[in-house]
């Protein structure tokens, strides 16, 4: 079955989300490696500048590893895998539960503009949970019952 615009417009979607995490991910680590290489010329605090540096490490590992599931996603949508399409809604279901709270929180503190920032990205999270469940994308992916 040909592949639905929807399924193309996501897999590119998670290409692009890799792309920006990866290249979040190498600047964490360079900035990581400059604090680091801080700490070790003594320069003012080097205890702290060595926890940053570790951290900002650690955190850029994350973001790379983040980077490589979302290139493995992208290539599972673009070639209609059925995990694909469940770890995508399992991803937009968690997106959903992450901006809900996070509006919450911005309502609270009276920050309208993030209220609807994260308002889009909650809409566009519930849009694809909704997109990937319709009866002729599931078939597109070969699902013929259940989710």
């Amino acid at each position: 079955m040909e592949r639905p615009a929807g399924v193309t417009f996501l897999s590119v979607l998670a290409f692009i989300g890799a792309v920006i995490l990866a290249l979040g991910g190498l600047a964490m680590c360079l900035g990581g490696a400059i604090l680091t290489r801080m700490s070790a010329i003594g320069m003012g605090r080097p205890r702290m500048a060595m926890f940053a540096g570790l951290g900002g490490t650690i955190i850029g590992l994350i973001l790379l590893g983040l980077a490589a599931v979302f290139v493995v996603v992208g290539m599972g949508l673009w070639k209609l895998e059925s995990w694909a399409r469940i770890l995508t809604i399992v991803f937009a279901a968690l997106g959903v539960l992450f901006y809900g709270m996070n509006m919450l929180g911005a309502m609270l503190h009276f920050h309208i503009f993030l209220f609807f920032w994260r308002a889009i990205f909650l809409v566009l999270n519930v849009w694809i949970i909704a997109y990937l469940s319709q009866p002729n994308v599931k078939r597109a992916f070969g699902v013929t019952a259940g989710l």
